[in-house]
């Protein structure tokens, strides 16, 4: 492994666990499978991780449900002094978690640190949240007697994160499980799974009791997922990933009634009116799409630009598209990193070649990057007709496509012309059309005048085929937690 990569990046790797986690210790999978993780910018493997199989996934169940009453019963602050402790464990540990996640998932170094922050904010966020659990008293509308409403844990959760935030997806679903008293069974993807091991290895050295949390990495999905869903000891199951496949994890959990949250695909517009702050709505479309190399269920989809101010803004745009630095996300000036691997710039490149043959033009980019890797230049497409895949399936690569419209009930038309509803941004210097927009965009969430709205204490999810539930803020406790009601006469 170590002969593979730079030898600053082995000593980080040769320390790294590699197999399950599974009732508080490491064990290799029943089968000894393993199976290969690379980095995308040069397809050279990272490391060799355990490759779980059914019995692997069920051992891990065995270990939830056995902690789960002890956990349960655990007191609000020692669930919250154990994420604090994680949480300055990782921030500890921030360059080796970033430099981790630039091997296996490419994002640029400075974006890594970024998503430590992120990442870092659900365990403080959470550990917060834990003590704050609450119920309520008081008497009956019939004066009959009193009413408590207490919330207890769902139970053992199954929680499966995708490859693109391979440490903030899994904090936003840890963090609020093991807050609200649950134990876990986790899944990351198999393209990224290192840096949940990692995280992993930060909840045993906090000293996490075991069973608490357990880790399968595994290529047989659609088996584990399946065998853990069916199991009646299985309370909760949470999932970030495609819509396609989240609809098949409903139809299994529906079996069991089990408690469902469900972050799916996104196709978010990108409003830019006709009094829009021109500079402030380039910056911000920089970051809503390019941020994480485009490949995030809230990058921006479909640009949907006023046509008075079409030329100058896609001109402004193109031009710093056209200078953004691509290459191995190591390198600390790099801004655009490789796509996750040789398949995902593929069908961004379909995608893009489709739009130009039916009329789109190519203002920068439109091919893959010479020289090997996983890498998508840059692009920018204008005129992209109504009818192209592009507009309405998730690019998740580094594409602009801007279309354009005269009026506001058009652009709300367009904005909602799709199944999905996560995010939408909107740039307008008129207070009450951006209230309107609130109210008139098929969105769980909005950007006014900003590129970014993720955050650790306000509630992320969509409407529509973008999924259920919500993770983050308040509301993303409330997922892992019960209302039981008592009535006391007298």
């Amino acid at each position: 492994m170590t002969a593979l990569v730079p030898a600053a990046e082995s000593v980080l790797l040769d320390a790294l666990p590699t197999g399950l986690f599974i009732g508080g210790g490491w064990v290799a999978a029943a089968r000894g499978a393993t199976f290969p993780v690379c980095d995308p910018a040069t397809g050279l493997v990272l490391a060799e991780v355990a490759d779980a199989g059914v019995s692997d996934a069920l051992a891990a169940l065995d270990a939830a449900d056995a902690a789960s009453a002890g956990w349960a019963g655990t007191s609000p602050r020692e669930r919250s002094v154990m994420l604090r402790a994680v949480f300055e464990l990782l921030h500890e540990r921030a360059d080796q978690v970033a430099l981790l996640m630039t091997l296996e998932m490419g994002k640029p170094l400075a974006e890594a640190r970024g998503e430590v922050g992120y990442g870092g904010e659900f365990l403080r966020w959470f550990s917060e949240e834990a003590v704050r659990i609450s119920g309520r008293y008081g008497g009956n509308p019939e004066g009959t007697g009193r009413m408590v409403v207490s919330q207890r844990p769902v139970g053992p959760c199954y929680l499966i994160t995708p490859w693109n935030f391979p440490l903030a997806m899994a904090t936003r679903k840890i963090a609020p499980a093991l807050a609200a008293g649950c134990t876990v069974v986790i899944k990351p993807a198999d393209l990224t799974p290192l840096t949940t091991l990692f995280l992993a290895g930060l909840f045993e050295e906090a000293g996490l009791p075991p069973g608490v949390l357990n880790v399968i990495t595994t290529r047989q999905a659609p088996a584990v997922s399946e065998a853990l869903i069916a199991d009646r000891r299985l309370r909760k199951v949470s999932f970030t990933g495609s819509t396609r496949v989240g609809k098949i994890l409903m139809r299994q959990a529906a079996d069991n009634v089990l408690r469902t949250s469900m972050e799916l695909g996104g196709n978010a517009p990108f409003l830019v009116f006709e009094d829009a702050d021109l500079p402030k709505a380039v910056e911000g479309a920089l970051q809503a799409k390019f941020r994480n190399i485009g490949q995030a269920c809230t990058a921006a989809n479909r640009f949907i630009v006023h046509r008075s101010v079409a030329d100058e803004f896609t001109a402004r745009l193109a031009e710093r598209v056209a200078g953004l630095r691509i290459g191995r996300g190591t390198d600390p000036e790099v801004e655009v990193g490789p796509l996750i691997n040789d398949e995902a710039a593929r069908k961004v490149d379909e995608l893009v070649q489709d739009a130009v043959a039916r009329g789109a033009q190519i203002l920068t980019g439109g091919a893959r990057a010479e020289g090997g890797g996983a890498f998508y230049l840059p692009t920018v497409l204008r005129g992209v007709p109504l009818d192209c895949a592009i507009l309405s399936e998730e690019i998740f690569g580094p594409v602009v496509t801007v279309v354009e419209f005269d009026d506001e009930d058009a652009a709300v038309r367009l904005a909602n012309d799709t199944e999905y509803g996560l995010v939408g941004y909107v740039f307008t210097e008129s207070l009450a059309r951006g209230t309107r927009m609130i109210d008139r965009l098929e969105t769980g969430m909005m950007g006014l005048n900003v590129g970014v709205v993720s955050n650790a204490a306000a509630p992320f999810g969509g409407v529509k085929q973008s999924g259920i539930g919500r993770e983050g803020g308040v509301e993303g406790i409330e997922e892992y937690l019960a209302s039981k009601y008592t009535l006391i006469p007298g």
